[in-house]
């Protein structure tokens, strides 16, 4: 039974902060290029990781008996101890300053910005976000907001929910399918225990999905790779983004992208075409 939510004392966390350092390995480096479907090579150190490699860096790790249901850490300690079910990655924003490289010890300092109660379709929505800075031995590396949500624990969309708009069409499409172990391989990588991502009893039993979600940071992850791709290589100054709906396992999935005059407007979609995840980036 899903506890009240006191608002009032959730945004007593606002301001807490941590710390924690991790070094970019070569392994690692390997690993999530092979996750992110880009040649693997032999990384050699000073080499730049993938842009996203500092959600893999410095995850929090807990002992078992600390472990919530879901397999996440049980509730409190950095984040604030909001008794919702449901924890999603909803969306975020950020800065690219310089690439993190195999080799370099990284230092990440994350601080809670907000945390806001509102009603949506589904129920009652807690919103948290932090704020996170990433650095390596050359100074600041990345700047980012991350929003979490957490949202009451309710079965399937109603019958009478309007069909969706036609697809959208894309000037730049790659498509991939959500294999299982492609799930698993991400969830290794960042140490991520959350249940929906492997364990297929659990998320349609217990949370009522058809099947395994699609991680909200991998589709990120892969648009921002091909958002960098569509540019030499570069990284964009800002890449802000938003969850729209879950992407299941089993399906052929794309990432889109179009030009626009202030950069690339780009989103993961499902197998019909309809985005999972919407993302805007800019030079």
């Amino acid at each position: 039974m899903t506890g009240k939510l006191d608002i009032d004392h959730l945004r007593q966390w606002i301001g807490r902060s941590t710390e924690a350092t991790d070094i970019v390995t070569a392994q690692l480096v390997k690993g999530l290029r092979a996750t992110l479907f880009q040649d693997v090579g032999e990384p050699r150190t000073g080499d730049a990781a993938p842009f996203t490699v500092h959600w893999c860096l410095s995850q929090p790790v807990f002992p078992m008996s600390m472990l919530g249901p879901d397999g996440h850490p049980t509730r409190g300690g950095f984040l604030p101890p909001v008794p919702l079910p449901r924890r999603m990655w909803a969306g975020g924003e950020i800065e690219f300053l310089q690439p993190l490289c195999v080799g370099d010890e990284s230092t990440r300092t994350s601080r809670i910005a907000d945390v806001q109660v509102k009603s949506g379709s589904t129920g009652t929505l807690c919103f948290v976000s932090v704020e996170h800075s990433i650095s390596s031995p050359r100074g600041t590396a990345i700047r980012e907001r991350q929003d979490i949500v957490y949202r009451e624990m309710t079965g399937s969309a109603p019958a009478t929910a309007k069909a969706p708009p036609p697809p959208p069409q894309a000037q730049h499409r790659e498509t991939h399918v959500s294999d299982p172990v492609l799930l698993f391989r991400y969830s290794a990588l960042t140490f991520n225990g959350h249940r929906i991502h492997y364990d297929r009893d659990y998320v349609t039993e217990v949370e009522g999905y058809p099947g395994l979600i699609f991680h909200g940071p991998l589709q990120a992850a892969l648009i921002i790779e091909m958002a960098a791709k569509l540019r030499g290589g570069k990284a964009p100054k800002t890449f802000t983004y938003r969850g729209v709906q879950p992407l299941f396992e089993g399906t052929e999935f794309s990432i889109n992208a179009n030009e626009t005059e202030a950069g690339l407007e780009l989103w993961a979609a499902n197998a019909e075409g309809q985005p999972t995840m919407k993302g805007t980036a800019v030079w």
